[in-house]
């Protein structure tokens, strides 16, 4: 039997010869999600299916002379967290190109790291640091210079992405890009430019981001073998949180099929350790109809496996009906686009295919409900298919009653853990207090799923959007909502699992911990239900399960996850600085930490006390002295 420390357990006699469970994890303080059961200390599995969950009376009869045995060693598990609303397809291939910021705690160290990567960026190589950070986070509260990635990277490109705000390049990078004084401005972007005409290095989404991503997309990209080891490891990467599914919401250039081949070519392999539900996005302004009528009579929601399958269409049905994120610009003033909007809803309604739609302002939200109710009148709405808002900040109450009148749901993502401050800025306090209502969306009964709409714009660490569901604060420390929008530990749980679970019609096999369930689940480094809170972004994965395969160990379970080849290239930011710049929780830091030192020294005169009073101390010239004769 392969097994960590487990004392007190030995191997049972499963009544069916070769049936045994291939893991059983036990000695933890399992949160099921289950009402019915909500407590366990033990999960068996056998076929990457949950066979027993329960003490270990329920799991020794299912223990078999190959069944690994894991101790848990007291920790916190959980079931697998599922980001409802995370790139995770463009994420993977371009992981290993970038340079991720997300963490870092100052502009100092990020600005380090920047010099770091650019002598180890061979020429021809961008550094490209793209989203996951804020300037709110830094301790300087501010961004990076150009003058500073001038200093930092004189002759290699660099391209910094801010939120979906804005971007930096230095003068290597402006070259690289092509970008000069007879460079016009696009369309809802603006090239920033000093007294002489030439581009200063700063891009600003005015309000729209195309200006953005059609700069990034001039840097070199990976041939197909490194997308496919970049995206193995970024999904490892999520698995270090406790990711184990994630809805992937397309996006703006990642084209069907091409930029799928490689998480297809993982499924087929058998090298997925995170399950994926995707969206297919029309890519070219004025064909999407076009291309929503190939995939419809194509593909079907829910066709692939419980690895890989399809969940529908979206973010974007129409280029025309989309709102922006950028909450320094105004509001976007959309143009008329009811009519081809309707064309493409009743498209997808009339085959059975479920979609998602990207809308930040409760303007949009209505104008699309008016869109539904239309299509309501002719007994398409609601129609069994499943669809839903993404984003939805500002949605109103009345809009949260007609959602619900249709039979919609609702993904809310934690982008004003990086953006607060500018949305206060632009819309006041109140509003943010109420971006999104959250408590809202729950009272009317509405799914609602939880994400963080990383990689480019939120950080892909769902401890971080769990820390604002929970305690509604910014990165850099503002409370933006107030205790009535804000949720338990256990509602930000099930919006990151359960929630997830139903928007891909999964519930039944996902988001809890029972029998007949996926095997999905995550050991934790610190007890999320009764840590400190401000210590909720600081929790990571000791354990990670997915489909009954250990997919990620650490510390005392280090070596049970299989290993990855090397990070290639051997340039790669990644192989140099991992992932995730993880920093100490509060509670080890500071005022914590004083204070801890304070309760040992009031344990050590407690004991000093007890040894006195039974005599075991001697007294001496100099006070009580130890009665060890090594000592006197």
């Amino acid at each position: 039997m392969s097994s960590m420390p487990v004392a007190g357990i030995r191997a049972g006699h499963p009544g069916e010869a070769g049936r045994a469970a291939d893991l059983v994890v036990r000695n933890a303080k399992v949160y099921t999600g289950d009402p019915s059961h909500p407590r366990a200390s033990a999960v068996a599995i056998r076929d990457g299916l949950i066979i027993a969950v329960g003490d270990d009376a329920d799991v020794i009869p299912q223990i078999g002379p190959r069944t690994r045995v894991v101790d848990a060693l007291g920790r916190r598990a959980v079931p697998g967290l599922n980001d409802s609303h995370l790139h995770v397809v463009r994420g993977g291939l371009n992981y290993v190109l970038e340079l991720r910021w997300d963490g870092v705690p100052t502009l100092r160290q990020a600005l380090a790291m920047l010099r770091t990567q650019a002598e180890r960026t061979p020429p021809g190589q961008w550094v490209r640091v793209v989203g996951g950070w804020s300037a709110d986070q830094f301790a300087e509260r501010r961004l990076p210079t150009v003058a500073e990635l001038n200093a930092a990277a004189p002759d290699t490109p660099v391209f910094v992405l801010h939120l979906y705000q804005s971007a930096l390049m230095n003068r290597a990078a402006l070259r690289a890009a092509g970008f000069d004084r007879d460079t016009p401005d696009p369309v809802g972007g603006q090239i920033v430019r000093g007294h002489d005409g030439q581009p200063t290095g700063l891009l600003l989404a005015a309000p729209g981001a195309l200006l953005l991503y059609s700069t990034l997309a001039k840097a070199p990209t990976l041939d197909e073998a490194e997308k496919a080891a970049s995206t193995r490891h970024f999904l490892r990467e999520l698995n270090r949180f406790g990711l184990t599914s994630a809805i992937d919401a397309a996006g703006g250039f990642q084209s069907f099929p091409e930029n799928y081949g490689t998480v297809m070519q993982l499924a087929q392999n058998g090298e997925l350790t995170l399950r994926i539900a995707y969206h297919l996005f029309p890519q070219t302004a004025g064909q999407e109809l076009d291309d929503l009528a190939r995939w419809v009579a194509t593909v079907r929601p829910g066709d692939g496996d419980e690895w890989l399958r399809l969940n529908g269409a979206g973010e974007n049905l129409t280029w025309a009906a989309a709102d922006f994120e950028n909450f320094t610009e105004p509001r976007p003033e959309l143009g008329p686009y009811e009519a081809g909007f309707e064309q493409a809803v009743r498209l997808l309604m009339e085959h059975g295919w479920g979609f998602r739609l990207h809308a930040s302002y409760d303007e949009t939200i209505r104008r699309d409900l008016a869109v539904f109710e239309r299509l309501a009148a002719e007994g398409l709405f609601p129609g069994g298919n499943r669809w839903l808002f993404d984003h939805a900040e500002t949605v109103s109450s009345a809009s949260l009653d007609r959602i619900a009148a249709l039979g919609g749901a609702v993904s809310v993502q934690n982008r004003l853990s990086f953006q607060g401050e500018a949305f206060v800025r632009r819309y006041g306090a109140a509003a943010a207090a109420e971006a999104p209502p959250v408590r809202a969306m729950l009272e009317r009964g509405l799914t609602v799923g939880a994400g963080t709409d990383a990689t480019r714009v939120s950080s892909y660490n769902p401890w971080v959007a769990l820390h604002w569901l929970v305690s509604g604060r910014a990165v850099g420390g503002r409370t933006l909502r107030p205790a009535a929008n804000r949720l338990s530990r256990e509602e930000a749980l099930e919006l990151y699992t359960l929630g997830g679970a139903r928007l891909t019609g999964e519930q039944e096999v996902k988001g809890r911990l029972r029998v007949g369930c996926y095997a999905d689940f995550a050991v934790l480094s610190a007890d999320y239900l009764t840590v400190d809170e401000a210590d909720i972004p600081h929790i990571e994965s000791v354990l990670t399960v997915v489909g009954g395969r250990i997919v990620h160990s650490v510390q005392e379970h280090e070596g049970l996850a299989p290993e990855l080849p090397a990070v290639v290239p051997l340039w790669s930011p990644v192989a140099r600085f991992g992932g995730y710049q993880a920093t100490p929780a509060p509670s080890l830091t500071g005022v914590r930490q004083a204070a801890q030192v304070a309760e040992a020294a009031a344990a050590s005169d407690e004991q000093r006390e007890w040894r006195q009073a039974r005599g075991l101390l001697v007294p001496g010239p100099g006070g009580p002295a130890l009665d060890d004769p090594c000592f006197l």
